[in-house]
């Protein structure tokens, strides 16, 4: 495929082109115009005089040819001349016997003439035909002039005529073509500039960032595209290392503690002879092998699940949902675990749910609730109390989880969103549902707030505050 100068070039000069070559051929036309019109204007005027010189003489007439009627047709092309006065008979009464005539007819208008092209002698000849009456005794006879000339001094006034134009009009194409090619090769400059960039740049260095503002206004969409592409790319980048090397952390301790785990069973069943301290110890083995492995199951859910809330698609794969029944739904499925804690878990949503939908995605809205509601009875002590509330608040929808457990100090505040920060080690847990809960909310556009419960000296306030749909305003 042709460069992008070429392109434009052509698209350009196309137009101009056809100009120059409808102008060129306007001016050919008028030039023939006046070309014809001149030596035609000659011819009659020639036979005009001619016409003028006839005479009688006796019965006949006769034509003196006077060297004023040939002195109209000099010219540089050295034309030839032909000459032709017949009677209405036909009878020559001077000039060529041979030189065509057209057809009789009768000329009518002021002139009483008609100008006709003709081949005489193997060239092209120009004619004109006049006629007139001469009376005598016996009444009017009919005098045909027929006048010839050759079209070479026609052809270069038509040259004169038209080459100086079409000179000045081929100059004007040149010469846009070259202004055209310059300032091409000057406005995409940036263009190249970009190429340069883009091509010179490391696939490896995605801080590469286009300046859009030296571009043209046209090409700034293009490179503020290229930008959000390397932005997404390098997010994409980072959310795979932070996950290899989060997954690396997390799962080496597992790993390796069931590693041993089995290495202590092997020794076991070889070297315990009695079968009742054999027993003791696999059972007390299998208890821990099924607690590693619970534990590793889920921090392997939750590092995806986080994984899933930093991909892009998080972000603009969006639709409507009731918030308020994910809440309820979150709700029933964890409250086996609440009842096993002696936990109060409770509800608060409005009946009628039209003013609690949000955009989001279903999975990812479903984890981040459940997540809130696992982190809350994790850290809630037996016989306390955890409420989940939902409800529509000046534009927007907030998802509220209030419990009275020990709640988080001042000092960690700003920590507990750190991937797998925990206030407490004594607590089973991660140390991701904070986090998961931060990045899926961003992803949704919503904001998530930590305050201590207004309800009492102890306990957490978890806010979530979700735009409302334009559509649902």
């Amino acid at each position: 495929m042709a460069s992008l100068r070429l392109r434009l070039a052509a698209w350009l000069l196309l137009p101009l082109s056809v100009f120059v070559a409808v102008c060129g051929f306007l001016s050919w036309r008028n030039a023939a115009e006046v070309a014809d019109y001149v030596q035609d204007h000659d011819l009659l005027a020639s036979a005009k005089v001619l016409s003028d010189r006839l005479i009688w003489e006796g019965d006949d007439v006769r034509a003196s040819v006077p060297p004023a009627a040939l002195s109209l047709f000099v010219s540089p092309a050295r034309d030839r001349v032909y000459l032709s006065v017949t009677d209405a008979k036909g009878r020559l009464l001077a000039g060529l016997p041979d030189f065509p005539l057209p057809q009789p007819r009768r000329l009518a208008g002021a002139d009483r003439a008609q100008w006709y092209d003709a081949t005489f002698e193997g060239r092209p000849v120009r004619a004109v035909i006049t006629q007139r009456a001469m009376y005598d005794v016996d009444g009017a006879r009919d005098i045909t002039i027929a006048v010839g000339k050759t079209t070479s001094s026609r052809d270069q006034m038509l040259h004169a005529l038209w080459w100086p134009s079409v000179e000045y009009l081929l100059v004007a194409l040149l010469l846009a073509i070259v202004l055209t090619t310059l300032a091409l090769t000057w406005e995409l400059r940036p263009v190249m500039r970009l190429s340069r960039q883009l091509v010179q740049r490391d696939p490896l260095h995605l801080d590469f960032v286009l300046d859009a503002h030296a571009l043209h206004t046209e090409l700034r969409p293009v490179a503020d595209t290229i930008n959000r592409f390397v932005r997404q790319l390098k997010m994409h980048s980072e959310a795979q290392r932070r996950f290899i090397a989060d997954a690396a952390h997390q799962l080496r301790t597992p790993l390796a503690l069931q590693a041993s785990q089995i290495e202590f069973a092997r020794y076991t069943r070889a070297h315990r002879q009695n079968w009742e301290t054999r027993r003791a110890d696999m059972d007390a083995l299998w208890v821990a092998l099924q607690t590693s492995n619970r534990r590793l199951v889920d921090v392997t859910n939750k590092l995806l699940l986080l994984a899933q809330a930093e991909h892009g698609d998080a972000h603009t794969r969006l639709e409507r949902v009731d918030l308020a029944a994910v809440a309820l739904r979150s709700v029933e499925q964890l409250a086996a675990l609440a009842d096993r804690r002696h936990i109060d878990l409770g509800l608060d949503a409005p009946p009628q749910t039209a003013g609690t939908v949000v955009q989001a995605q279903p999975a990812l809205l479903d984890a981040l609730v459940t997540n809130l509601l696992d982190n809350a009875l994790r850290y809630t002590q037996e016989g306390g109390r955890v409420t989940l509330g939902v409800r529509p608040v000046d534009g927007a929808v907030e998802l509220t989880v209030e419990d009275n457990g020990p709640g988080i100090p001042a000092e960690a505040m700003d920590r507990v969103f750190e991937r797998f920060y925990r206030v407490s080690q004594d607590t089973e847990g991660t140390g991701l549902g904070l986090a998961i809960v931060q990045e899926i909310a961003r992803a949704f556009g919503a904001t998530v707030q930590l305050a201590a419960s207004p309800h009492g000296p102890h306990g957490l306030l978890v806010t979530v505050r979700f735009p409302v749909p334009v559509a649902a305003i």
